[in-house]
């Protein structure tokens, strides 16, 4: 069994909460590679135990305070938690989808799992993780209300490299069937867990859709970084005369259409395969504008150094948008980039309003849908920010 022992600097910050234990911040010690092992302080006093990773920055990731060591029923509960907590919001459905353990921040270091119906979703981004799969996806079965038909490994992330891992995409159970549907209200949707973004789909902004769709109520819209257009389709659901969904995938482009035609709305939906950042100048230049706009883009900033340059992407992305925001419309601007703080982000929406020359009032400023938790002490699970901007 390792054991790690902390450095003064490192105990201070162990007491303050956070369950990152950096390489800088250990004094001595052993283990091996994705090893549960026990921490120590300098003193040689309990500080509990955690997860080790042999090659990344974050050297441990704690699980727990106690001085027991995790056992089979300690792992258990701990998913059964998750599960009980999705449930409790409404989100645990066998024909629908949600996000079932979200990582560190439901205390499972480096396990996402996303249910779409009865198929599960993982992806591992630690050795510990890695290590440990079989073990806690046999307990997931056995906590989970119903049954499992297909359990589906994802684990291809590119953050996996900075853990000395290599891309992995493994059907553990079962057969992926050939089409995958799942609901969400009223709404019906495919998804692609094989090939899609992420596990397949975005699960973080369910609930941020469904604001959009009620402000844009016979209204027009444009989706910008549209992806599956599940924003231009829940709007068209709640009564949007208009929708227009931009994304440069094909395949993203042709599974939202045929999810515009499952929910009724490809009479009011239309998709255009474009480079958003220049469609969004062409359509501003032509003098388009719709009620409400989204600007949903991937990640500008995946590091703190890369904030600058992010910067400079996200005024000039909503400079657009609001700029073709109709009078009394909305602008509804998303960033995922955790390095992007919500303070930084609404920043960039004031300079935008800037240069384009538009008033905007902010009137919510929201993040993930519940069942992807921010925990109070890990600042980084808090990353998703979504503004919805009134142009009066």
């Amino acid at each position: 069994m390792g054991n790690v022992t902390l450095s003064g600097k490192g105990r201070r910050w162990v007491l303050n909460g956070h369950p990152w234990i950096y390489r800088d911040d250990i004094s001595g010690g052993e283990a091996e590679p994705g090893e549960l092992l026990h921490v120590e302080d300098p003193n040689g006093n309990n500080v509990g135990w955690g997860l080790f990773s042999a090659s990344s920055k974050i050297a441990v990731r704690l699980v727990t305070s106690d001085k027991e060591q995790p056992n089979r029923a300690f792992w258990l509960d701990r998913i059964q938690r998750a599960i009980k907590a999705r449930e409790s919001m409404g989100y645990l459905n066998p024909e629908g989808a949600c996000r079932l353990i979200a990582a560190d921040a439901d205390r499972i270091p480096g396990l996402i799992v996303d249910l779409y119906g009865t198929t599960a979703v993982l992806q591992s981004s630690i050795q510990a993780t890695d290590r440990m799969r079989d073990f806690l996806v046999e307990l997931l079965e056995e906590a989970l209300p119903f049954k499992l038909d297909v359990i589906l490994d994802r684990s291809d992330s590119s953050i996996r490299r900075f853990e000395d891992l290599d891309s992995r995409v493994e059907v553990i159970k079962g057969e992926l069937p050939e089409s995958l549907v799942v609901r969400e209200d009223d709404m019906e949707y495919e998804v692609d867990v094989l090939h899609g973004h992420k596990t397949g789909h975005y699960l973080d902004q369910r609930e941020n859709r469904k604001r959009a769709a009620q402000l844009t109520q016979g209204g027009t819209m444009l989706d910008a970084f549209s992806y599956d257009g599940l924003f231009g389709i829940r709007a068209a659901l709640a009564g949007a005369k208009e929708v227009v969904c931009l994304d440069q995938s094909a395949p993203a482009g042709d599974r939202l259409m045929r999810n515009a035609e499952r929910n009724g709305v490809a009479d009011r939906v239309t998709f255009h395969k474009a480079n958003c950042m220049q469609e969004l100048r062409n359509r501003l230049e032509a003098g388009e504008q719709y009620d409400t706009v989204v600007v949903d883009p991937p990640a500008f900033a995946r590091n703190r150094r890369e904030v600058d340059g992010a910067e400079r992407g996200y005024v000039e992305l909503n400079r657009r948008g609001l700029g073709m925001v109709k009078q009394g419309g909305f602008l509804v601007s998303a960033s995922c980039s955790y390095n992007v703080r919500s303070a930084d982000f609404v920043r960039f929406l004031g300079s935008a309003s800037r240069l384009a020359q538009r008033d905007a009032w902010i009137e919510e400023l929201r993040g993930a849908a519940p069942d992807h938790p921010a925990l109070l002490v890990l600042p980084e699970s808090n990353y998703l920010k979504c503004a919805f901007l009134r142009v009066p």
